[in-house]
């Protein structure tokens, strides 16, 4: 009997030291959105979910000057003018930077966030990873965007991403059915980001999903979609994907800060949305694409790879295609958005209003990182109220440049 009970403590501490963590993860990833805590959450991922290695500063780390510049105090929207500073705390911006003509205009934190603070940047992430699959295919890693992505990850064969061309997977157009409603406790995504907190690794969950639609035919956001580009990312560079955005993009254009991925159990980077790191680095990068992929004389992301990337190249793409074609009002490209009228601006965005918006019309780039937990009531408002404040801004830094 005594030996039965030591057993069964044994086996007791063995299941707590095993399941504890994980169920530690689900608790605070099922309280990360509090209206409380989210401004801390979102500078402290480190701690609720697992972290990757650090992705390493650069050894010469680019400062932009700065100069003088202040907000315009009005935005118009829907056809009335709305104070700019008050729609910036509506949105609980806990950071904002704003660069034009290799100058830093403006810079400026909330929420006890600053420029050292790594914040989430959700699916700013895919415009990352974009850019990684823009240079795999410029160094032939891959041979074409029209391959089926099955051709680089059999494993992939008898599941909704089987046959499905990487180009469409990168438009958001792989026809896997997917529910991406951040409100809905019983979507996909969330039930996705219960998974990984459980401790399950993400190409299991992957494997799950089936195919809705016939690809390349309706624009339908997937974010499931960049994180299997992530699983192809790794697979044909044979490194993880924090070692080859090192080595390709984050230590070429000056990165100031170390920042890290979330994620799972095996190791595996959240390609789709996990990328932690500070304000001034997520300008940069807006940077090198305001600039075409070029970093003062370097080209690191090829030209056209960039113009494609915000260039919508079919009528499922385009901004406000109609419900029959699009589940979205932007338009998409290669992971980047173009809210369109007119067609000249595009931005990197994730959920809780992250931002990296480019406007090479005026020269502008914004940075923005916030925790607006009305996110999920607002969602769609609020994208479009974004959109109305960054071309005022980028309006203001044209008159007062010209």
């Amino acid at each position: 009997m005594g030996k039965i009970l030591t057993f069964i403590l044994l086996l007791l501490v063995v299941s707590i030291s095993i399941y504890t963590p994980n169920l530690i993860r689900v608790y605070k990833l099922s309280n990360l959105y509090n209206e409380k805590t989210i401004a801390h959450n979102f500078i402290n991922m480190d701690k609720v979910f697992i972290a990757s290695e650090p992705i390493e500063p650069s050894d010469n780390p680019y400062i932009f000057e700065k100069d003088d510049f202040e907000l315009p105090e009005k935005y118009s929207f829907e056809g009335s003018e709305h104070d700019l500073l008050e729609g910036l705390a509506h949105f609980k911006t806990d950071g904002l930077i704003i660069l034009h003509d290799n100058k830093m205009l403006y810079e400026e934190y909330w929420n006890d966030n600053d420029k050292n603070s790594k914040h989430i940047s959700w699916s700013v992430a895919k415009s990352f990873l974009s850019a990684l699959m823009g240079i795999v295919l410029d160094e032939g890693l891959i041979d074409s965007i029209d391959d089926p992505v099955t051709k680089y990850l059999p494993e992939f064969k008898d599941t909704g991403y089987e046959g499905v061309k990487i180009k469409n997977i990168l438009q958001m157009s792989s026809g896997v059915a997917f529910n991406e409603d951040y409100a809905d406790p019983n979507s996909d995504i969330n039930k996705f980001g219960r998974s990984i907190a459980r401790g399950s690794p993400m190409i299991d969950f992957a494997k799950t999903l089936k195919n809705g639609r016939e690809q390349g035919t309706y624009n339908h956001y997937v974010s499931i979609d960049t994180q299997v580009l992530g699983f192809l990312l790794e697979s044909v560079t044979d490194m993880p994907l924090r070692e080859y955005l090192y080595k390709k993009i984050w230590s070429k254009i000056g990165m100031e800060s170390d920042a890290y991925y979330i994620t799972d159990k095996t190791g595996v980077d959240l390609a789709l949305g996990g990328l932690n790191a500070t304000l001034r680095d997520y300008a940069k990068f807006g940077y090198l694409y305001l600039n075409n992929g070029n970093w003062f004389g370097e080209q690191i992301v090829p030209e056209q790879w960039v113009i494609d990337s915000h260039t919508p190249d079919a009528p499922h793409l385009m901004p406000n295609a109609g419900d029959d074609l699009t589940s979205s009002e932007w338009g998409y490209g290669y992971q980047w958005w173009i809210p369109g009228s007119p067609m000249t601006d595009f931005t990197a965005h994730g959920v809780y209003n992250q931002f990296v918006y480019v406007d090479p019309v005026s020269g502008v780039v914004i940075a923005k990182t916030s925790s607006n937990h009305r996110f999920r009531s607002e969602k769609d408002y609020s994208k479009a109220v974004h959109i109305a404040m960054f071309r005022a801004i980028a309006k203001h830094v044209s008159q007062q440049s010209s």
